[in-house]
Parts: structure tokens; sequence; C-alpha cells
């Protein structure tokens, strides 16, 4: 198991202080051990694993990162992808689960199958995380990556596909927009600082409210070269957030898996 196997297991909250300090580990994995989808044994195996491994290098705190996506040619590809997404923003079931391999993976030591997936995601409740965080990661476009076993699969988004493994992934995110405005407060009437297109960026805080109290708009605090920014936060992505990986089984594509720092067997 990867160290980033732990961090993705985090709210982007829980990540911020875990970049301060170790014993933030503990404590977030103990609270969310209680939520579904994430497995209590991932967390404190990756704890063990922290334990010994230190982390990889920083690097420059922005760097290019254009996005990817190696089926965006796949007529098949791209007829699965609509009709997935389609269903996600209807909360059509029926649609999702026929889109969804019956022994899916459900992450190590976890049942396989649509019964434990249906479990995990609280399947049922249209409040449940599933029909955003799935349906934000398929249209971020991916890259192919193969397991351990050899075996290939296409997953999405590509920030966790293809994120550099030089680049430290606990205190690093990707922005994912074109001409993102940094701001000098938590505020789009703020002062603009920057504007950034796809780059990997220094995260200093995942999650900020907003200035405006009751606003509820998010944002994530970066360190550009000369000072720190707020831009909204669903315009950066973190490349230990779930991964959801596909592959085509009898010219039919199915998913697979849709774990936190776990490639499907």
């Amino acid at each position: 198991m990867t160290p980033s196997t732990f961090l993705r297991c985090l709210t982007r909250r829980a990540r911020t202080v875990f970049a301060t300090t170790r014993r933030a580990m503990r404590v977030a994995c103990a609270v969310l051990a209680q939520r579904a989808p994430l497995p209590r044994s991932a967390c404190i195996a990756a704890a063990l694993c922290l334990a010994i491994f230190p982390g990889l290098p920083a690097r420059a705190q922005e760097m290019r990162f254009a996005p990817v996506d190696e089926n965006a040619t796949n007529l098949d590809w791209l007829g699965y992808k609509n009709r997935l997404v389609e269903a996600l923003e209807a909360r059509n079931r029926k649609t999702v689960l026929a889109a969804i391999d019956p022994d899916v993976d459900n992450g190590p030591e976890q049942k396989r199958g649509l019964e434990e997936f249906r479990r995990r995601w609280d399947f049922d409740d249209d409040k449940s995380r599933l029909w955003d965080e799935l349906r934000k990661a398929v249209e971020l476009g991916g890259a192919y990556v193969k397991n351990e076993k050899g075996n290939t699969h296409f997953c999405a988004p590509y920030v966790a596909a293809k994120w550099p493994t030089s680049i430290d992934p606990f205190g690093f995110g990707a922005i994912v927009s074109t001409d993102v405005l940094v701001k000098a407060e938590p505020s789009s009437e703020a002062r603009t600082l920057a504007t950034l297109t796809h780059e990997v960026v220094k995260v200093d805080d995942w999650e900020v409210a907003d200035k405006t109290p009751g606003f509820p708009q998010k944002w994530t605090r970066i360190a550009l070269s000369d000072a720190s920014g707020y831009v909204p936060e669903q315009q950066i992505r973190s490349p230990i957030e779930h991964m959801a990986c596909f592959a085509a089984q009898g010219g039919q594509w199915r998913l697979v898996s849709f774990t936190a720092g776990y490639l499907p067997e």
C-alpha cells in the first residue's frame, strides 16, 4: 500500500492538518472510520506505512500540468461516458448499476460486488456523494494505468492517474480549469493576484470559508512564488482523491472500481 492511500481517506481539511502534524492522522482515522466508503483498515495500514516513509520531496510551487484524456477519440468510451454522466445527474439508479461491473472491486479487504458498492456509497440516498464524485472524476478525463498484476484499466481523473511521481501528493494540488483567478482573500470580490491555467500548486489549506458569513462558496489557499492566494475549491483537485477505473469487457465498458489510493486487481 502506498503512502497516498491514507491521504485519500481524509477530507480536504484533514489533509491540511496532516501536513502540519502526523498526530492528526490517528484522530482523522478514528473519525473517518465511521463514514463509508472509508475503510478503517486502509487508514491504519497507511498510518504504519507513513511512519516508515517520510514522503516525497516538494518541487517548484507552480508547474504546468496539462489535462490528459487518452480516450478522447474512443467512440465506444465516449458513448458510455455520456450515458453514465447523464444517469448520475438524473439519479437514474438502473442505468448507473448497468454501467458497473457486477464484480466491482470495492478496495482492499472489502467484499467485491454491487451489494457492497451500494452499501458503501449509500446508493439509495439522493444525497449520496457518489453522484457528484463519480461524475466529476469522469468528466475530467483520464489515462490508462497498469496495476501490479499487469492489468490495464482506464482511470479518471487524469490528476490521479498521471500525477508526477516526483511531486509530493500530500501538499500539492492541480488547477483543473483555465484562467482561474487567484484572489488575495477568500472572496470573489477580492483583489486578483494571478491567473492560473492547469498548473500544479502548493496547497496551504484545502478548505477555507468564504469571507462573507454564510456564503456557500469554499476556497483553497495556495502558495504563489511571492504570496498566498485563494482559488475556488472546485477548480483545484488533489491527486489523492477518489479515482474511477474502467475496463472494456466483451466490448462493453464497465466501472471496475471507484476507490481512493488503490488500483483494482
